[in-house]
């Protein structure tokens, strides 16, 4: 701030008077809040996006769409020949300065050829590409020519009588419309999509003749339910849509929901092959053949032989070869599940209402829809009326010379100078100077009482056609009878069949996902750390000794196949399931997968022991320290979804001593700190269906005792031991000094 006084008091001392260039401030860096700069900075800009580029208006128009059409309509194509495109392109950049590229590409979208909409606006002649194609280019302006479709009538009705509001355009040269007098609601009979700056808009399509019977049936009935007659949208492009009922009503109340799209086939018996002659309008030919080629490669689908584009000029069809013994049906609810065959379409309703942005459902658009066309309708009316009044008007000053016609030669004779013509015409007669005027202008020929009466005649037709203009004008039940009878007429012109058929929730079926899974035999090793090696027995018929790491050792081998299920209990009473199939066949040579690190074990946590089953038959076993052994059916951890963990697996009351996997019952022998062994059938216990369960007390534990070791024993042991075979529980058991070291005997 002393700078700049200096500088200013400086500009003061100076000879010529440089005072008036100087800014007060400039150069200076003021410090601002981020939220005042982005308000003042990048909220117009926002809005700019919102309001003039990106957003459809209540008509269904953007801007870029709305000024190339007007453009169109007055360069008289809506009856003329067709013209060049490039012509049409250069004419909107008179309303559109927004270059010519960007034009044409809207223009190309509008086209019959493009096949985006459901009635298109302009009809085109040469290639517009397609809608539902990627990668096919559109030809250049200089080759294509258009004209507007008849159903642009329905638009630009009237345009003419005060129907809606003009604006200058850029350059201020000519006026353009705000919105396009639509005699239907085009923004729901179109598709519209658009992004602005932090929201967007995905207006979906529907059929023109339900549209227009809902609004009418709107008008007579606010209370109607649309479901009755909108039964959903309709896209260009034909497919299914799923009738859910419960989601289209969301749609038509707030606006927002989404519509489960699919596409339309047919099976070719004597090629054996499927030929898709429908896709949803979210997707294209390109992504639909890329999915299904990557899914082949990845083996994930293996009924396909070939498949091929075989779209022309008679439309798109997308063909797949089989092979032999395929079921069409059941590969095709495949391909719904896993590519864009199927897709939905989001719907956001989110439409410019007065200048700001509003999210509406189909009933809130068709009341705004009718309000803007009862007050288009009005102005037409107040338009007509004041043209009528005027010419009553006129017809009244002429009717008073009918009363002495050479009066009023004599006084046009008489006068001497013209401009004195009709200001002696008011005088004489009593009339005013539009009066004067009009009848100064009539032609001679047009003198005689026969042309004279003949005007007047239409006086009385013209005050009874003014009284009921003005008695409409002030009706909004008329207003809205007059707007009925044009939707009517619009369902007469231009109504259609829909295109887009239903399918239902019971056609949906379910395809489990089943993953060939090569069988084959191997044998499974699970060591003390956690380390797991499949091996096939041909790998280990040429092996030597397993390598594992210093300290380590195989805790559990099995002999087992390659689709065997594995259940990896965790110390953290967490059981982690897995597939053989899903670890690498190795070598004993090799260390093998650490458990912990390929299932995503928690962080801490080390495996427990590993349960093998193919059916989930059988039992597990689990003993705790405290002398408790729970029995809990394998069943209990069989899931129907594909679930890799699940928690609270076996009781943590006590600690886990052993685990074990049995098919029917086993014979099990104890052993306590205190040297005390038991032996049991575990056909002594109830099995629980609950996986955490506590057990049952099987050996009573005597005081700073613990129940040490558990093995699973054959009956030829257990007859050698019998003195310590039990066959109640529970029981303290009995000194074990006779018994061998556990780990020495033979079990």
């Amino acid at each position: 701030m002393q700078m700049a006084r200096k500088a200013k008091d400086i500009s003061k001392q100076k000879a010529e008077p440089e005072v008036n260039a100087y800014i007060e401030g400039a150069g200076n860096v003021v410090e601002e809040r981020i939220t005042m700069t982005l308000e003042k900075n990048y909220m117009p800009y926002a809005m700019s996006v919102i309001v003039s580029r990106a957003f459809p208006e209540i008509d269904g128009f953007k801007p870029s769409h709305r000024k190339l059409l007007y453009t169109m309509y007055k360069m008289g194509l809506l009856s003329g020949a067709k013209t060049k495109s490039a012509n049409i392109v250069g004419q909107t950049m008179r309303l559109n300065p927004h270059g010519d590229a960007a034009i044409y590409e809207t223009m190309v979208r509008l086209a019959r050829g493009n096949e985006s909409l459901l009635h298109p606006y302009i009809e085109s002649k040469g290639n517009f590409s397609k809608s539902y194609s990627r990668d096919m280019s559109y030809a250049a302006s200089r080759y294509t020519e258009a004209k507007l479709e008849p159903i642009c009538n329905e638009l630009f009705r009237d345009i003419d009588k005060n129907t809606v509001d003009f604006v200058p355009n850029y350059d201020n040269t000519m006026q353009e419309p705000t919105l396009l007098p639509a005699t239907f609601p085009s923004i729901l009979v179109n598709a519209n999509v658009g992004i602005g700056v932090s929201m967007a808009s995905s207006v979906c399509s529907f059929n023109l003749s339900e549209v227009c019977e809902t609004a009418i049936a709107l008008m007579r009935n606010p209370e109607h339910n649309a479901l009755e007659t909108l039964k959903g949208p309709d896209f260009p492009g034909g497919a299914f849509a799923l009738y859910d009922e419960e989601e289209l009503d969301k749609i038509y109340k707030t606006g927002r929901g989404s519509v489960k799209l699919r596409a339309k086939y047919s099976y070719n018996k004597k090629a054996n092959c499927i030929e898709i002659t429908e896709i949803p309008a979210t997707t294209t030919v390109e992504a639909i053949i890329e999915k299904i080629i990557a899914l082949v490669k990845a083996g994930k689908i293996k009924e396909i032989q070939y498949i091929r584009d075989e779209t022309d000029k008679t439309g798109l069809t997308i063909a797949i070869d089989l092979k032999r013994g395929v079921d069409a049906d059941k590969l095709m609810q495949k391909l719904y599940k896993l590519t864009p065959l199927q897709d939905n379409y989001s719907c956001n309703f989110n439409i410019l209402v007065h200048g700001y942005p509003k999210v509406m459902g189909v009933y809130d658009i068709l009341k705004e829809w009718t309000a803007f066309r009862m007050d288009c309708v009005k102005r037409r009316i107040a338009f007509d009326l004041d043209k009528k009044k005027a010419k009553l008007h006129l017809l009244k000053g002429l009717g008073k010379i009918l009363l002495d016609i050479d009066k009023a030669i004599k006084i046009v004779r008489e006068t001497e100078e013209e401009s004195e013509v009709v200001p002696n015409l008011m005088i004489g007669f009593s009339i005013d100077e539009k009066q004067a005027e009009y009848v100064a202008e009539i032609k001679l020929r047009h003198l005689n009482r026969e042309y004279i009466l003949n005007r007047i005649a239409e006086t009385d037709n013209l005050e009874k056609e003014i009284a009921e203009l003005t008695d409409t004008l002030g009706s909004n039940r008329k207003i809205k009878s007059i707007i009925i009878a044009e939707l009517k007429d619009v369902i007469k012109k231009y109504g259609e069949p829909r295109k887009t058929e239903f399918f239902y929730k019971s056609d949906i079926q379910e395809i489990e996902e089943i993953e060939e899974i090569p069988d084959y035999q191997c044998r499974l090793f699970l060591s003390d750390s956690g380390y797991f090696k499949k091996i096939i027995p041909q790998s280990l018929r040429m092996a030597s000794d397993q390598k594992l790491k210093e300290g380590d050792f195989i805790s559990m081998e099995i002999d087992a196949t390659n689709r065997t299920e594995l259940l990896f209990l965790s110390d953290k009473e967490t059981v982690y399931k897995s597939k053989a199939s899903q670890f690498d066949n190795t070598k004993a040579s090799d260390l093998g997968d650490y458990v912990p690190v390929k299932l995503s074990f928690d962080d801490g946590e080390n495996v427990r022991a590993m349960i093998p089953t193919l059916d989930y038959s059988g039992y597990v076993i689990f003993v705790f320290e405290n002398g408790k052994v729970a029995k809990v059916p394998l069943k209990a951890y069989e899931t129907k979804t594909n679930r890799k963990k699940l928690t609270n697996a076996y009781s943590g009351k006590a600690k886990l001593v052993a685990v074990f996997a049995v098919q029917e019952n086993a014979l099990i022998m104890l052993r306590t700190s205190n040297g005390r062994a038991m032996i049991f059938d575990t056909a002594l216990l109830m099995p629980k269906s609950k996986r955490d369960t506590i057990g049952v007390q099987v050996m009573t534990l005597k005081a700073k005792s613990k129940l040490e070791k558990a093995f699973v024993i054959d009956e030829e042991t257990a007859k050698n031991l019998s003195k310590y075979c039990s066959k109640t529980i529970p029981v303290a058991g009995s000194f074990a000094k006779d018994i061998p070291d556990p780990d020495q005997m033979t079990l």
